[in-house]
């Protein structure tokens, strides 16, 4: 406890994050929810920069938040680690890697079927290994006794059976009551307490942007006709108004590009596929249909303008929920609602190691044992997580070349 908390008083530097953060978006493949493994690994285990508990709240929070919930979690570890300017620097590099890729296939791989490269269901597999091994270690601490462990179930079940895009959202809230109910009289340790460098007056600010950006920019789109507001305002309400992050995205986007002919379907698959093959966040697809836009702006200015409008509102909720967050989770009755929160979020990341994970990568007995061996490496050796990646890529590709 003593490590921890002597971590937690340490400032980092934007350097540091900025280093930190582009390693992971290089090597973070498998989609949002391997993502929380990647940075559960990182940023907990190896270098304590937030301790278990702080983590497993931040993921609670980003999972109620519209947006892309693994970005928000990587954005409010720099904010709490170097300020306002670290949350920046964890954005830029965990996201700019994957932003980079996909606007070269935009201009180099545009129409190739990277889609069944065995090098990319590699990749698909080492995610089975990564998210179990994010399950097993959170569901240890999150979910271990019989309340809560049945709240993960029950939050599973729910998950698999009723797919929509705010099942999430109501199973967190009513998690969220039943923890109310069931822990409220038991006895919570105090919550270790996050550096939260953003005032309260910073995060209304940021809220109020928040909110002006979602009702004016469909206004201002009506009036003036610009194009460029047009491509913001799509992109701004794509981040905004989607719970879940990552493919739940994928339909917004489809209807906002593909719908007015701003991209031909074709593109939009294409791109789609070229997503899957590079790591970091899934939204980094908006760079790729920036970039192949037949209307200008497009090209890197468009790629740049559907990148920032994309995230835009993750950082605007991150940064106005933060301070609000950090007084809420050290109050006792609100730990107990965050105990059944938590322990509904772990039923959610099982389901999601199910569907979409594992049933998208694992279709053979032999891909089954490349999840066991990837599995193995990182839970057994202890292999750095990249290594299992590089390992899974080339294994992929050497077998389907077989």
């Amino acid at each position: 406890m003593d490590e921890v908390d002597s971590n937690l008083k340490t400032k980092g530097s934007v350097l540091e994050v900025l280093k930190v953060c582009t390693r992971l978006g290089l090597t973070s493949f498998g989609g949002p929810i391997a993502h929380l493994g990647y940075f559960h690994e990182e940023y907990v285990k190896r270098r304590k920069w937030v301790d278990e508990q702080s983590y497993a709240d931040l993921v609670a929070l980003c999972q109620f938040l519209p947006g892309p919930a693994s970005s928000q979690v990587g954005i409010a570890i720099g904010i709490e680690r170097a300020g306002l300017l670290g949350g920046l620097a964890a954005w830029v590099g965990f996201t700019l890697p994957s932003a980079i890729a996909l606007v070269v296939f935009a201009y180099v791989l545009k129409g190739l079927n990277i889609q069944h490269a065995g090098w990319l269901h590699g990749l698909m597999i080492v995610a089975v290994a990564v998210v179990a091994q994010a399950v097993w270690s959170m569901a240890t601490k999150l979910a271990p006794d019989k309340p809560r462990g049945t709240i993960a179930i029950l939050a599973a079940i729910v998950t698999l059976l009723w797919p929509t895009a705010f099942t999430q959202v109501l199973i967190i809230v009513l998690a969220g009551v039943v923890g109310w109910l069931l822990f409220s009289k038991r006895q919570v340790s105090d919550a270790p307490p996050m550096r939260v460098p953003i005032g309260r007056k910073t995060a209304i600010f940021s809220l109020v942007l928040f909110f002006a950006f979602l009702i004016g920019l469909p206004i201002l789109r009506s009036v003036t006709h610009s194009q460029t507001l047009a491509l913001i305002d799509s992109f701004y309400r794509a981040g905004a108004l989607v719970f879940g992050g990552g493919h739940v995205v994928l339909p917004l986007l489809q209807n906002a590009v593909v719908t007015p002919g701003w991209v031909t379907n074709g593109e939009f698959l294409a791109g789609y596929g070229a997503a899957q093959a590079v790591p970091g966040p899934l939204f980094t697809f908006s760079a790729y249909l920036g970039a192949v836009m037949h209307p200008r702006p497009n090209g890197i200015l468009g790629a740049t303008l559907a990148l920032i409008s994309i995230f835009l509102p993750a950082f605007l909720l991150v940064i106005g929920a933060l301070p609000f967050w950090n007084a809420m989770r050290r109050h006792s009755g609100f730990q107990s609602v965050l105990m059944g929160i938590n322990a509904s979020v772990v039923g959610i990341l099982v389901a999601a190691l199910y569907n979409p994970v594992w049933t998208s990568a694992v279709k053979t007995p032999v891909d089954f044992c490349f999840a066991i061996a990837a599995f193995g490496l990182l839970m057994i050796w202890k292999v750095p997580p990249w290594v299992v990646v590089l390992l899974s890529a080339i294994g992929g590709a050497v077998v389907s070349s077989l």
